[in-house]
Parts: structure tokens; C-alpha cells; sequence
């Protein structure tokens, strides 16, 4: 008998039980899908957070104060000291210093009431410069930013969110009128175009002013002499790790401090953020996934369960086939081939079935589920691999049935 007809006859056995061989299916078409929707969950969360943190800025690095210690001795936690300046900011700026930084932003900021026309609405006031925008990755959809002039004149204006903008002046045009920031006025001179939530806050819900209108008349207190943090753009994302030398490099020469370990700043990467993210997605989903491929385990040994029903059903047709000339190799390739028809059918099934369920969980959940390519193709050769490797025990047991004694039974 060679492959064709080996085949051929594998196929009439399946057909000839097609409800037990529906039921054998059922397991290796559940472990696949689920195995295919927990690995497209991981990746869709993965890219979810990717595309948040990377809203907070191109090539993005962050520049925060140490810790702070209080005179009874007790110290705050990091970012609570006031060891950053303006001038700090300036010396980055310098491209001799640190060519491969692109963008400097200092800034300082403070949850503050805005009013507006009889109207309140509590916001994060965030004091800083001209280049915030483009260091964040921020586009203006009405009006314009803040300008050099802006920040050297102490300008009276704002820059407001867009949910800012909408709960104060709700469908009303927000450009042009005055808002008002710690009973200072303020003009609306743009309102930023909407960036969705990103590090647990709304980034549409702020309202930005030059520093040093925020420092002098708005916030007051340590922001007049020193700033909470100083954002920086690399020139690309290839530069990344320079850029960030050389900030830190240039930052323990003004500070005097002597090395990393000393210092009283910590610089992040947006890098090393996505690293811990993606770091912790990926840990999630090789435990679910793990999970999940229990379920194929299961279907394997369904696969095995009702591979020995058929041999014991058919030990006269064994008996007659053996007696016939077939030899046990014959045999044994009729029955794995049989047993990886019902695995092969099962994944296909499995594999539309995941295909169909991310597009439903993904509407349902509002959060994207990736089809992984190379995860669909596994599960595919996972399943025939499974039904092979769990028809191997009946197809030899059918093998080694002496033809008289199979053609004697009952």
C-alpha cells in the first residue's frame, strides 16, 4: 500500500465516526485557540503599552532630582529634592557639550485650579519651554505653542489640554479667552491635540505655561530656583545611549559629583521603561500560554483514547490486511496517519476559531489582540506533532496483532 492509498483510507476511517472524531477534535481545537488568544492578548497588551510610553516622547530621556533628607533626618523618596536648576537645562542645550541631544525641556508643575467664565476645573499647571512640544512628541490642533518670547518676557498666556479645554469652556472656542491659574490671568493662546492616557495620567488634561511665568506667579515656592524635571530628545533613536552618557556626564560635572553612584539626579530611558514592560508582558504570556497548552496535552490524550477504540473495533481488519500480505509498517502508517488527520483537523479548527475569537475579544475588551503568525504555525505543528506522538502506542499495538489471532476475535 503505498502513501496515497494509506491516506485515502486514513480519511474514510475519520469520516466513517464522524461524531467521535468531532469529540477527539474538540480538545486539540480548544488548546490551540486558547493557546493563539493568549499569546495575541500578550502581544496586543505589549504593543498597547509600547504605544503609550512611547506617547510620552521621541527617544525619549528623563532627567529627576535625588532624594531629599528633612532636618529631623527622615528622606523622601526619589524626585523630592531641588537639585535640578534652569541652568542645568542650558548647559544640555549646549551641542558641544551633548551633541547627540536634540531637545532640552525643563519643567515644573503643580496640581491648580483654572476658572474661566464662571467655571473651575482642577489641572496639572506645567510650567516650561518652547520646546516642550516637540520633546513630548506634542502637536497643537488650534492655536499656537509657546514661544522664546513667551518664556523670556514672562508671558500672561496658557497652552490647555484638550479635556481641559472642553471642561472649561466645553464647545465654546477656548482661543482667545482668559483662563485663570492661582489668580493669575492667563490667555489661551492653543489647545493641544488629544494624546489619550499614558504613565497612569491624562495627557490631555494640563494646562502648560511658560516657566517662568509658572515659577515667578503661578507656582512660586523651590520653582523659582530650581525644576522637577528636565526632559531630553535624542537626535535618533540610534543615539539613545550617547545622548544619555553625555547628559550624564555633563550633569556630575556642574553638580561636582564624583560618580554615577553619588549622584543627587537620576536620568530614565524610555528604553529601559519599555524593557520592564515588555519584560513583564512577555512573563504573563508564557504562563498563560503554558496554561493554555494544557488543554492541548488533553486533547493529545483524547487523540490516544479513541486511536486504541479503533484498533480495538478493528482487529479483524487488521487480521484480514495483515493476512493479505500487509506488513506491520503498513499498519502502523495507517493508524499515525489517522491520528495526525485528527490533529491536523483539530488545528485548522482551532486556528479559525482563534482567528475569529481575537476579533470579537478585541471589540469586546477595546484593547487590540495580535495574530501571531509564528504562534499560529506552532499550534498548527504542535497539533499534528500531539496526534502523532499520541497515536504512535495504538498504531503499534495494531502492528504487532498476529493475523490469526486478529482474525479469530470477536
Amino acid at each position: 500500500m503505498n502513501w496515497a492509498e494509506t491516506i485515502r483510507t486514513g480519511l474514510d476511517a475519520v469520516r466513517a465516526h464522524r461524531m467521535r472524531s468531532a469529540l477527539t477534535m474538540l480538545g486539540i481545537l480548544i488548546g490551540v485557540a486558547a493557546v493563539m488568544l493568549t499569546v495575541g492578548l500578550g502581544q496586543g497588551a505589549q504593543a498597547s503599552v509600547n504605544q503609550r510610553i512611547n506617547a510620552l516622547g521621541s527617544n525619549l530621556l528623563v532627567v529627576t532630582p535625588g532624594s531629599s533628607t528633612s532636618t529631623g533626618g527622615v528622606r523622601g523618596g526619589a524626585g523630592t529634592a531641588s537639585t535640578l536648576t534652569e541652568a542645568d537645562a542650558v548647559a544640555l542645550r549646549d551641542r558641544t557639550a551633548a551633541p547627540d541631544i536634540a531637545g532640552v525641556a525643563p519643567t515644573v508643575q503643580k496640581s491648580e485650579s483654572l476658572t474661566a467664565e464662571g467655571t473651575n476645573w482642577t489641572t496639572t499647571v506645567v510650567g516650561t519651554t518652547e520646546d516642550w512640544a516637540a520633546v513630548r512628541s506634542r502637536t497643537i490642533g488650534d492655536g499656537r505653542f509657546l514661544s522664546a518670547d513667551d518664556v523670556t518676557g514672562h508671558g500672561a498666556v496658557v497652552v490647555l489640554g484638550a479635556t481641559t479645554a472642553q471642561q472649561l469652556f466645553g464647545t465654546r472656542e477656548p482661543v482667545g479667552r482668559t483662563v485663570a491659574a492661582g489668580g493669575v490671568p492667563l490667555t489661551v493662546i492653543g489647545v493641544l491635540d488629544p494624546a489619550g492616557s499614558s504613565a497612569g495620567a491624562n495627557q490631555d488634561d494640563q494646562a502648560v505655561l511658560p516657566l517662568s511665568t509658572a515659577a515667578d506667579r503661578v507656582i512660586g515656592g523651590t520653582a523659582a530656583t530650581s525644576v522637577q524635571n528636565i526632559y531630553l530628545q535624542a537626535a535618533s533613536q540610534d543615539v539613545v545611549s550617547a545622548a544619555y552618557q553625555e547628559a550624564e556626564g555633563e550633569l556630575l560635572a556642574l553638580h561636582h559629583d564624583v560618580t554615577p553612584d553619588s549622584a543627587d539626579f537620576t536620568i530614565t530611558s524610555q528604553q529601559s521603561i519599555l524593557d520592564t514592560a515588555n519584560q513583564i508582558t512577555d512573563i504573563l504570556t508564557v504562563v498563560l500560554s503554558g496554561i493554555a497548552g494544557i488543554s492541548l496535552l488533553v486533547g493529545g490524550i483524547g487523540v490516544m483514547n479513541i486511536m486504541l477504540v479503533s484498533v480495538t473495533e478493528r482487529i479483524r481488519e487488521i487480521g484480514l490486511r495483515k493476512a493479505l500480505g500487509a506488513t506491520p509498517k503498513v499498519i502502523r502508517r495507517q493508524f499515525l496517519v489517522e491520528a495526525a488527520v485528527l490533529g491536523l483537523a483539530g488545528g485548522v479548527c482551532g486556528t479559525i476559531l482563534g482567528i475569529v475569537g481575537s476579533v470579537l475579544l478585541a471589540t469586546a475588551i477595546g484593547q487590540p489582540v495580535v495574530v501571531s503568525v509564528p504562534a499560529t504555525l506552532l499550534a498548527l505543528a504542535v497539533s499534528i506533532g500531539i496526534g502523532l506522538a499520541f497515536g504512535v502506542y495504538p498504531a503499534s499495538r495494531a502492528a504487532r496483532l498476529a493475523p490469526i489471532d486478529a482474525l479469530r476475535s470477536e
